[in-house]
């Protein structure tokens, strides 16, 4: 894996291709991209309109020629041509004011667990297509472990709940390989649905997935608050059919969040039923660390400890473990060796 002459010279790239947000950790240069994962398109010519922050202001609001796409749905690629489009975006966003002698990028991109090899395969391939010279697929949770400064190559336990959009990684790290794993389809985007859903049966009122996902950040909360937060609910009264507008307070989203925040806790104690014994007593001494932007939501850490009796801490910068991780993957090479999944197809 010795970099050629030229390669020495090239932006290589760190990924966090999430289902909500791409993060683009550039070697020596830190993140340099941080946007939704959403791309507007013009569906009569094929030309992408926008991408990121622009595109997702568009969402619910575009005329029928415009449509604007999520192109990851659980952290996987629905649609390969939008996320070679969206990928390609960001790369020539980076390299825009870099010479035009600077090679193409290796990139290391972070993927769920529970990725296939036909999933993986265009995760790859799109990479490539995007202008990538060579891609190495990671674990999401592995990338966020070393993004986080755990000794994932210490015969310990280090275990790690990547909160994200599409998906929760929960992984326990030893000898830099996963020992005991599982990826659930509940996180963030469920958590706004949990919202949406709230608002229908108790409210009579139709909320947008933008609407929830700001009232969740503004009032979510995963164990009672010290302080009342209070947020307006904007949305339509499916009675009258009218716009609508209602205060709803910490506690209420509180109980729209908690199945799903349960469902996760079970997920959690599941994991640590079936880790070696040796493994759960280092996790005791050492704590579950939490990353990915669901980290952010208040208590999160405390309704864990509640629910598993280990202390919980949630990491510094959790929106950025992944992406940070891959980049540094790019500084040790024999790491990188270790925790790459193996490829489907061979790339140069």
């Amino acid at each position: 894996m010795r970099p050629s002459f030229f390669g020495r010279f090239s932006n290589d790239l760190g990924i966090d291709l999430g289902t909500a947000n791409t993060l683009v950790y550039a070697k020596g240069r830190g993140i340099l991209i941080q946007e939704p994962s959403v791309v507007a398109i013009n569906i009569r010519n094929g030309q992408v309109i926008a991408v990121g922050s622009d595109a997702r202001a568009m969402i619910g609001k575009t005329p029928p020629h415009i449509q604007v796409t999520r192109p990851l749905q659980r952290g996987i690629i629905a649609d390969f041509e939008v996320s070679e489009k969206m990928l390609k975006y960001f790369i020539d966003k980076i390299h825009r004011d870099s010479s035009a002698l600077i090679p193409r990028p290796r990139v290391v991109i972070g993927v769920p667990l529970d990725i296939t090899e036909v999933e993986r395969k265009a995760v790859g391939d799109a990479a490539t297509s995007a202008g990538a010279r060579k891609v190495y697929i990671v674990e999401e949770p592995v990338a966020a472990a070393v993004g986080i400064g755990l000794p994932i190559s210490d015969p310990v336990g280090n275990m790690v709940v990547d909160f994200g959009g599409g998906t929760t990684e929960i992984a326990v790290i030893s000898l830099n390989g996963v020992v005991t794993a599982k990826s659930i389809p509940i996180a963030g985007d469920e958590l706004n649905r949990n919202i949406i859903q709230y608002a229908r049966d108790v409210f009579n009122m139709l909320l947008g997935e933008r609407v929830a996902e700001e009232v969740k950040i503004a009032a979510g909360s995963a164990m009672p608050l010290s302080e009342r937060i209070e947020v307006p609910l904007r949305g339509r009264d499916l009675l009258s059919g009218l716009p609508h507008e209602i205060m709803v307070n910490d506690g209420q989203i509180r109980e729209a969040l908690s199945r799903s925040i349960k469902t996760i806790m079970d997920h959690i104690k599941s994991i640590l039923e079936i880790t070696p014994p040796e493994l759960v007593a280092d996790i005791y001494r050492r704590g579950i660390v939490i990353t990915g932007g669901g980290a952010l939501l208040r208590g999160i850490d405390r309704a864990i400890t509640e629910g598993t009796g280990l202390p919980v801490r949630v990491a510094e910068d959790p929106l950025t473990a992944v992406a940070r991780g891959a980049g540094m993957l790019l500084e040790n090479p024999s790491l990188l060796e270790d925790v790459t999944l193996p490829s489907t197809d061979r790339m140069s």
